[in-house]
Parts: C-alpha cells; structure tokens; sequence
C-alpha cells in the first residue's frame, strides 16, 4: 500500500522539524492560554449579566465550549513541546514512542473538534443574543419594583447597577420605563387622587408615568437630576425632552450590553482561529515527524534517509485492510485435524 502525501527527510530536515515543532507546540500553549482567560472572561461576564439574559438564550454555550478547547489546545502543545524536544536525543525518545499516537489522536479528534465547534458557534450564537437580551432585560424592568417579592429581591439593584455601570437607560432608551410600574405600591398613596386617576387610567391597573429610576441620570450633566414629568416642556425650566441625553444616559441597555457581548464574542473568536491553525500544524508536523523515526527505529540521526506520511496507505487500502481482519477475526478457527492413526506394525513371527 502506497502512503498518503509520503515527504522523503533527510536528516537535517528531520532535525529543523523537530526543533519548529518545539516552538510551534510552544505557541500553541500560548494561544491555548489565552483561549482560556477570553472564554473565562466572557463566561464571568454571562455570570454577572445572566439576569439581564433570558435562561433559554444558548449564547452560553461557546465560552463554555471554547474553554474546553482552550484546555485541550493546551495540553496539545505541551505535549507536542515535550515530544519535539525528547526526539532531539536518542536515550530520551524512547518513553514518547508509546505516547505520540494517543496524543495525536487526542488533539485531532477532541481537540479539533471542539475548536471546529467553538468556532462554528461564534458565527452563529451571537444572533441569539439579540433575543436574549431583548427578553431579560423586559423581564428587568418589569420585575424592578418587585423587591418584596419572593426571587425578585434583587432587581431593583441589580438594574441599577447595571445602569450606572454601563452608562445606559431602559431597554432602547429612557421612555422605556413610561410603559411599566417601576414604583411599589408600598410608596403610593391610595388616598393621592392623582395616583387613583393614573391606576384607573390604565387597562392592566398600572400606575404609569412619565418618569425614570435615578440610575438613568448622567452624574456629568451641569443640571440636577430630572427623573419625573419628563414628557412635560413647562415643568422644568430650559428642559428640551427632544435632548434627554443632556440629562440621562443616552443609549439604552439593549445596544450597550449588545456590543459588549459581540465584541468579546469576537476576540474569542479571533483567538480559536488562531489556535485552531497553530494546532492543526503541530498534530501535522508531529504525524511526520513520528512516521520519519519509527522508520529509523526512534533515532533521529539515523544514518541514510526516511520518508515522512500521514497514514501507511490510502483510505481505500485502510479500510480494506480493516474489513478483511474484522472478518478474520470473526471467522470460527477450523477444528484441529485429529492425528492420524499409525497403521498396525507387522509383527514378523519368530524363526
């Protein structure tokens, strides 16, 4: 059988080899490292935001893939480092003959196929996330005045955190909290007429108005904070409601959050690229590199020339080669022949 992509080495082929391969095992650490901290990152930020994401959002599932891959990725190129380096010497190669071939296949089938994965999924995970926050961040705001409220204790800071951390108002903006009741009805006064007039108003019985949480107010603006009547041009002095961004944070959460979450989807993306090429040269260049010594017997500086491949024999010839030992080992052993019988020895009679 003719073997695949077959590369004659002499020996200081061989040896430039082993030693790229000890710096691309090298770099593929690196970059596996550093796949590590982008998917660990990004997971910590889901982990902080996850109430702000609806839970049947899978845009959790590429940090949590990458980070496996960023290990695999990782320990492929310590390995490969470590087996590149050993292949340099004659007496310290030997213990790596029995471990090449499950490293090898290690790195190519779960290694690269979690990056292949991982890298699928940031194309395509990133488009839920628009339905993702579009969903919590609804819930968010309309959970906020739920504080007494049995797993909504927290909405209230956490939405206010989140506002005053990334400089955002409502959902797409500051009207969003003119359509929700933001307000407890602990703090409304059932004997206020105006508070009557605004629950009877509404088809839901919500009390609605035209007002917004004190997170949305921009601590930069010049003015005091205006967070009530906002709709109205005369109940404050020089207050244009065409310029909210003069008094309140102009983007909503929605946009913020949004590019945030792509834009660290993207570095990790770019990182399992990366890494995804590095370790497809490195289980490459270890392939040749351990088919050229077996043909030397594990020396490297074995005298004449040895031919580097990738498998001993074409798909066709591999998978024959398979088929007829399944069926010989499947065949039942034929029954041992019995020995035959020596035939009767003449006896000659006595003279």
């Amino acid at each position: 059988m003719a073997p695949v992509l077959p590369v004659v080495l002499p020996l200081q082929p061989r040896i430039r080899l082993a030693q790229g391969l000890w710096l691309l095992s090298w770099l593929l650490a690196l970059a596996g490292g550093l796949t590590l901290l982008c998917s660990g990152h990004l997971l910590a930020q889901l982990w902080n935001l996850g109430t702000f994401l609806a839970p049947s959002c899978p845009f959790p599932a590429l940090p949590q893939t990458a980070l496996a891959a960023g290990a695999v990725a990782l320990g492929t190129g310590l390995g490969g480092a470590g087996a590149s380096r050993a292949s340099l010497d004659a007496a310290r190669y030997p213990p790596w003959r029995g471990v090449l071939s499950p490293l090898l296949a290690a790195g190519t089938a779960a290694g690269g196929g979690l990056l292949a994965l991982a890298l699928g999924l940031t194309l395509i995970l990133p488009v839920s996330l628009h339905q993702g926050l579009e969903e919590g961040l609804e819930a968010a705001l309309v959970h906020y005045k739920d504080t007494e409220v049995p797993g909504y204790c927290q909405a209230k800071r956490l939405m206010d955190e989140l506002q005053l951390r990334y400089h955002c108002c409502g959902r797409h903006g500051y009207k969003d909290w003119f359509g929700v009741q933001w307000v407890s009805n602990r703090y409304l006064d059932p004997s206020d007429q105006d508070v009557v007039d605004r629950i009877q108003s509404n088809v839901e019985g919500l009390y609605l108005i035209d007002g917004v949480p004190f997170s949305c107010c921009n601590p930069h603006s010049p003015r005091p904070c205006l967070q009530s009547r906002l709709s109205d041009p005369y109940a404050h002095l020089l207050f244009d409601p065409r310029q909210p961004n003069l008094n309140l944070w102009a983007q909503g959460c929605h946009e913020v959050l949004l590019g945030h979450l792509q834009g660290l989807s993207g570095t990790l993306g770019s990182m399992l690229a990366v890494t995804f090429l590095l370790q497809a040269l490195v289980l490459l260049g270890l392939r040749y590199l351990q088919t050229a010594l077996e043909g030397l017997g594990g020396v490297i500086d074995g005298e004449g020339e040895t031919q580097g491949y990738l498998f001993p024999g074409g798909l066709r010839d591999i998978l024959k080669t398979a088929w007829l030992q399944g069926g010989t080992a499947h065949k039942p052993a034929p029954e041992e022949a019995l020995p035959e019988e020596e035939p009767p020895k003449e006896v000659l009679p006595e003279a």
